[in-house]
């Protein structure tokens, strides 16, 4: 029996230091018990209540179960937790205890509930007392208390089992809370079966305990001689009574089921708006029949179950509709890349059927150069995955053509502004030379990248941002400065979003030093280093994607005689002459003719400017060292124009007029020739050989 409804106890703020000499007098024991710790202090009364010696008894609750019958126990800590966690100031209720000779006692306790400011339980304080004189004036009133607690119980059946499916996001969720110990406990049921109408037929989903499964039932069609389907077709709950009625009613079933013991069951059908989605079983060993309040709390607790897998269902639905589109907006495949080894990964949020706009690529470009992108655009929603996938179109467009990283991604910020989006987006975006490990990187209002050494260091590159994509468009501030690193043979860059790093109430530079912790430990293989980081994520969880691209240099595999890059400059960017100087810079070093890089360098950015400034169109420099009688490195600037160069006089005081002159007097040779409707101003310098 429980009494919820009782008066508030008046209990001192030092109880139970010092008790109440009423309690005493009234022979009630009274106690304490604190829920941080878990120990349940009584005092000398409450021992002799539950027919305990102080020195039987160690303030752990768990110790009272030589007195309190399990039954007991069950019901008293389900209304206790029930209490705890609706609010309730008190809590009252009658229960049994059997006493050191084996008699049966009733007794009666009263807990008052004190809870901190933020309305968290943090101690209970009550008293205990001996029922049994109060219960024994009528047999009549204990049949009454008894069919009372009963009531109560069945009613906490439905309250718990439905706030445990409360919580319940996935089918797996609904049927683990089922099948748990304590839900089949609270369902009073030995054994559950579960399963869902799929294209007229019905696939069992869930069994247990472990051994209960019946050969040829994974899936059944409602029209067969099953009590499932029974139920689905009827959408009416069957209740067997009794073994007899069982083998009975379903003579290919009962043969199955014998070793179980089971004496009676329940088959609910799980109805959801006049259909039904499925059926459950609830087999029982220990009871036989079931009274009309057993009937009517067990269709209550079909209902129950039939709204959670629904409303599961449906999560999973939009689960899967929603990955589904963002997996069809990331890249389907990588590209392979000579001269590097590429891994990626992706992790949805742990929590929540919305998705994120996280995205990763990486864009093969002329010249044995390749892209890598990462972003995340504002948002956990469709939304953000749809402007995610319009954001990696036009990165890759504008990349392709040609363009700097700074207007590549200065050209990406005015497409999301003039998009229909209220939306922004960080982003970086590393363009690197495989043949030089020239690595130009642009930020906007990303995290910044991240590099392993071949001996496993690890360091955070700063790189000078801008504003995220669309707010620079928004403000005016374009600018993306361009920071340049070389990325020697064996290092890894590492692009990722915050997901991996950042965590509820952690700084953000806190989490890129556990970052490069990670990464410092981790693997050598890129592959096998991203599933480490992928794996971290998914034990620490989160409610943010994450998105990891790691791009690794190989050693230079290219033999020097052959070797070749190139590069597209595109016209009107004052950036291009400087990302060709260090490509070209790079190059004449790794190619060991270190002692003409400043000639080959200002050759080349005299052929560079020339074609940029009396063309229409764009040039595209190539470098190549030539093997023969003597070893040559050969500059090629190529463009859309047919018209051949002139040398002019400059005069004392011109600015110009002097290109041709220096390309004369500091190469080996030079010329020009016919390609297509441009042509190709092209250079020679005699190099050593070297390693």
């Amino acid at each position: 029996m429980a009494d919820r409804g009782a008066s508030t106890l008046a209990v001192p703020d030092d109880w139970p230091a010092h008790p109440d000499p009423i309690l005493a007098l009234n022979q009630m024991g009274s106690f304490d018990w604190d829920l941080d710790t878990g120990l349940f202090h009584m005092d000398a009364q409450a021992h002799e209540v539950f027919d305990l010696r102080p020195d039987e008894y160690d303030n752990h609750p768990e110790t009272l179960a030589v007195r309190v019958p399990p039954a007991e126990a069950y019901r008293l800590d389900g209304l206790v937790a029930h209490a705890l966690k609706d609010g309730s100031e008190n809590y009252g209720a009658y229960f049994r205890i059997r006493c050191r000779d084996g008699a049966m006692r009733w007794t009666h306790t009263q807990g008052y509930i004190r809870r901190d400011e933020t309305g968290r339980p943090r101690r209970i304080i009550g008293i205990v007392r001996d029922a049994t004189q109060e219960l024994s004036e009528s047999q009549d009133r204990r049949e009454a208390a008894a069919q009372d607690a009963a009531r109560r119980e069945q009613t906490n059946v439905v309250q718990l089992t439905t706030a445990a499916l409360a919580h319940a996001r996935t089918v797996q969720d609904v049927i683990d809370v089922l099948k748990d110990t304590h839900g089949l406990t609270h369902l009073g049921a030995t054994s559950l079966v579960m399963g869902l109408v799929e294209a007229g037929r019905i696939r069992l989903i869930a069994e247990g305990p472990a051994g209960s499964f019946v050969p040829g039932t994974l899936v059944t069609r409602i029209d067969e001689p099953y009590p499932m389907s029974e139920v689905v077709r009827t959408l009416t709950p069957r209740f067997i009574e009794s073994p007899d009625e069982f083998a009975e009613g379903f003579p290919l079933l009962w043969p199955h089921l014998t070793d179980l013991n089971i004496t009676s069951a329940a088959y609910l059908p799980l109805i959801v708006q006049a259909r039904p989605i499925g059926a459950m079983g609830l087999l029982y060993n220990d009871r036989h029949g079931f009274s009309p309040e057993d009937r009517n709390v067990l269709v209550a607790l079909g209902s129950s179950i039939a709204q959670s897998m629904q409303r599961a269902m449906f999560y999973e639905q939009e689960k899967d509709l929603a990955t589904g589109l963002q997996q069809a907006m990331l890249p389907r495949t990588i590209p392979s890349v000579r001269g590097a080894d590429v891994a990626v990964r992706y992790r949805s949020a742990s929590l929540g059927r919305d998705i994120g706009g996280d995205w990763y690529d990486l864009i093969p470009l002329p010249g044995g150069r390749v892209g890598a992108v990462i972003g995340d655009v504002q948002g956990h929603d469709t939304h953000a995955a749809a402007v995610m996938g319009q954001l990696r179109i036009v990165l890759r467009a504008y990349a392709a053509e040609g363009h700097t990283p700074a207007t590549v991604m200065a050209r990406a910020s005015v497409f999301l502004h003039e998009l229909d989006t209220d939306r922004f987006a960080t982003c970086l975006y590393a363009e690197a030379d495989l043949s030089t490990g020239v690595v130009q990187m642009v930020r906007a209002g990303h995290i910044d990248p991240v590099i392993r050494g071949t001996d496993g260091s690890c360091r955070r590159i700063t790189v000078e941002g801008g504003l995220p994509l669309g707010l620079s468009a928004e403000f005016g501030r374009l600018e993306y400065p361009v920071g340049t690193i070389e990325l020697d043979p064996g290092h890894t860059l590492l692009l990722c979003t915050d997901g991996l790093v950042e965590q509820p109430g952690a700084d953000l530079d806190d989490g890129m030093q556990r970052l490069t912790g990670l990464i410092t430990g981790g693997p050598d293989d890129v592959r096998d280093l991203a599933d480490c980081l992928i794996d971290v994520a998914e034990e620490r969880g989160g409610e943010d994607d994450v998105a990891l691209l790691l791009l690794r240099r190989r050693g230079l595999d290219t033999p020097q005689t052959g070797g070749r890059l190139q590069q597209h400059v595109a016209p009107g960017d004052p950036e291009a002459l400087t990302q060709a100087r260090h490509m070209i810079r790079a190059a004449v070093r790794a190619w060991g003719a270190k002692e003409r890089a400043d000639e080959v360098e200002l050759v080349a950015d005299e052929m560079i400017t020339n074609a940029l400034m009396h063309t229409e169109g764009s040039a595209i420099v190539t470098l190549r060292v030539l093997a023969g009688s003597d070893r040559r490195l050969r500059v090629e600037v190529e463009d859309s124009s047919s018209a051949l160069p002139r040398r002019r006089e400059a005069g004392e005081s011109g600015v110009s007029g002097r290109g041709l002159l220096l390309v004369d007097l500091l190469t080996d040779v030079w010329g020009v020739e016919a390609r297509g409707g441009g042509k190709c101003v092209w250079c020679e310098f005699v190099v050593p050989e070297g390693d």
